[in-house]
């Protein structure tokens, strides 16, 4: 065989093996693109995204549109070829599998943990919404989880309102770790309690918890880095009674991301006139329910997909905006946001006509 054609024969079975290693060989990486954009004043999947009943609401236009990213898997495992042709695609990130994936969790975790995130992201926008319309709210502080294992399993349940800690009044989540961790490893804490059922039925009833219970724990140490502390093994959270009712409906979205676009259709439909001027406008952002705007994952893509959809303005969480200022698709403004107020302000700025003086990333 001549040395040339044996020299392209060499060559092109190197290739072909290169080629199969790129295809068979995983890599730890998984990829992000952009994902569907829904539009919180319209429908979805042939209801309402927003149905506000017992208050009187008012006709909208225009879009204040959510926005998602579109993640692999977490069983899912890319091969060089595909991670290679990510980076390469525009509109696409490959990221680290741990990135979306932290501590080896499961699909079946991730995917619980983003509903779970996504019902609190709803809770804090209707308080936002509702604070920023002076409509005053009931709120309390509940066991929001409970460990497996640990010592407070069997004796708190999730929806069991905390009013004390061994006597001390309980105002807001913070105050339970605050309380818990004044003991020592070992030592014995009391939980003053109205139990989930009995706060169900009461706020069915219209009425105010009448049954209360104290439930004694023994605390055991913490097993995290740093200083050894206290705990009993729950985590704390807040719940809310609503003067009427809001439901938000949007199936196959997870994550705490469209708590502020939630809060803005929400003062939309309960306030005269359009809040967007009928313009498109799209954003993302985590909000708590003092109404204040926290970052979110995958900026690049949100703005990529609000583009696609014909989105004009993007409310961007101030902490986002200097990623997402990077490579900002043509047409686009990325107006830049720290509280619901903002927002607000930015929106009635959009309906004047005078954006000049817009909070903008980048600038």
């Amino acid at each position: 065989m001549p040395r040339r054609t044996a020299t392209m024969l060499a060559s092109t079975l190197m290739l072909i093996a290169l080629l199969c290693a790129g295809v068979f060989i995983p890599v730890p990486y998984s990829e992000m693109s952009p994902g569907p954009t829904v539009n919180t004043l319209g429908d979805h999947g042939g209801e309402p995204v927003l149905h506000i009943s017992g208050r009187k609401t008012y006709p909208t236009s225009g879009h204040l549109n959510m926005t998602t990213v579109r993640v692999t898997s977490a069983d899912y495992r890319m091969n060089l070829v595909e991670a290679v042709y990510g980076w390469l695609a525009h509109d696409n990130k490959v990221v680290p599998h741990e990135t979306l994936y932290p501590d080896g969790k499961t699909e079946e975790q991730s995917t619980q943990e983003n509903a779970e995130e996504f019902s609190q992201s709803q809770e804090s926008a209707k308080v936002a919404a509702l604070k920023e319309l002076d409509v005053p709210v009931k709120s309390w502080v509940i066991v929001s989880t409970v460990v497996k294992g640990s010592p407070a399993e069997g004796k708190l349940h999730a929806g069991d309102v905390i009013k004390a800690v061994d006597g001390t009044a309980v105002k807001e989540p913070a105050d339970v770790a605050k309380l818990v961790t004044k003991h020592e490893p070992g030592q014995d804490v009391r939980f003053t309690i109205v139990p989930a059922k009995e706060q169900a039925a009461a706020e069915k009833e219209k009425r105010t918890p009448t049954k209360t219970q104290d439930v004694t724990i023994t605390t055991t140490t913490s097993d995290d880095d740093g200083k050894k502390r206290a705990i009993v093994g729950i985590s704390a959270g807040t719940d809310h009674t609503f003067p009427f009712t809001i439901d938000i409906k949007l199936a196959d979205v997870g994550g705490p991301s469209a708590g502020l676009m939630f809060a803005l259709g929400i003062y939309d439909k309960l306030t005269p006139g359009s809040l967007t001027g009928g313009k498109f406008v799209a954003g993302t952002g985590t909000i708590d329910d003092e109404g204040k705007v926290g970052p979110i994952g995958g900026i690049e893509m949100k703005t990529v997909g609000a583009r696609a959809k014909g989105a004009q303005y993007f409310l961007t969480p101030a902490d986002n905006c200097e990623a997402a200022a990077k490579d900002t698709p043509e047409g686009l403004t990325l107006i830049k946001v720290k509280t619901i107020k903002d927002a607000l302000g930015a929106l009635k700025d959009l309906r004047s006509g005078d954006t000049a003086d817009l909070p903008k990333c980048g600038t």
